[in-house]
């Protein structure tokens, strides 16, 4: 597909961490102090992560739904067991206090702001609970019109729930959206089976794209966005 002769979105709608927030480099952050007051260096981060990440995206999509609080504190648990190694609340909180205080990507406010100016809407829809994405979202300049997240619309993303809770919170058809998101796993499944509009970016983290589903623009950093859309003519 291709963004070319397609009509002007009236919102754009943005993944949160990996696209705004600093999601990677904030993750590793909070492993590494947890390891820390573990006492325990011989853990590579990358690998805690790695099993973290799998039980906690399993947690995400298994009946009944839960706060993004509970699941990572499941996920993390279930990952520190794995490794051999204890886990306590204070874990827990390490990671969810981590994740909120998480900045943006330097290019991100400023972007948002010509967004803004050019005349579109912007809104977040994220796998988080509401109090966690607050540190982040008042980190990004007042530009937000909306945050969507996962504990309103009681499911997470890649099931379509979201994604169609958001496009009818916000009043439109997939065809008045552009979603950004930098997640091939979790926004571009929803993008294939929904059908709305993507545009991936790429920050060369190493994801690569789904085998099935190939994004109408791939950019390397936010700040290509309005090129992009003035270009389109929009």
């Amino acid at each position: 597909m291709s963004l070319h002769n397609t009509a002007r979105p009236r919102w754009l709608t943005f993944d949160c961490y990996g696209t705004l927030i600093q999601w990677d480099e904030g993750l590793q952050a909070a492993v590494r102090e947890i390891l820390e007051t573990k006492h325990r260096h011989d853990v590579d981060p990358a690998r805690l992560i790695a099993v973290y990440d799998r039980h906690e995206h399993r947690l995400e999509q298994t009946a009944p739904h839960r706060s993004f609080r509970e699941v990572a504190g499941a996920g993390l648990h279930l990952a520190l067991t794995e490794l051999g190694l204890p886990a306590d609340e204070r874990d827990v909180r390490t990671l969810t206090d981590r994740i909120s205080a998480m900045p943006p990507f330097p290019e991100v406010v400023d972007t948002l702001q010509r967004l803004k100016e050019d005349g579109y809407r912007l809104c977040i829809v994220s796998n988080t609970d509401d109090d966690v994405i607050a540190g982040n979202v008042a980190q990004l300049g007042g530009h937000i019109d909306r945050v969507i997240t996962a504990q309103q619309a009681g499911a997470y993303k890649p099931a379509r729930r979201l994604f169609d809770y958001a496009h009818e919170q916000l009043g439109v058809t997939r065809d008045e959206v552009v979603h950004i998101c930098a997640s091939p796993h979790l926004d571009h499944a929803a993008a294939r089976d929904i059908g709305f509009r993507c545009v991936w970016i790429d920050r060369a983290t190493g994801r690569t794209l789904l085998p099935d589903y190939t994004p109408d623009a791939t950019l390397s950093t936010l700040d290509q966005v309005p090129a992009l859309f003035a270009s389109l003519g929009w």
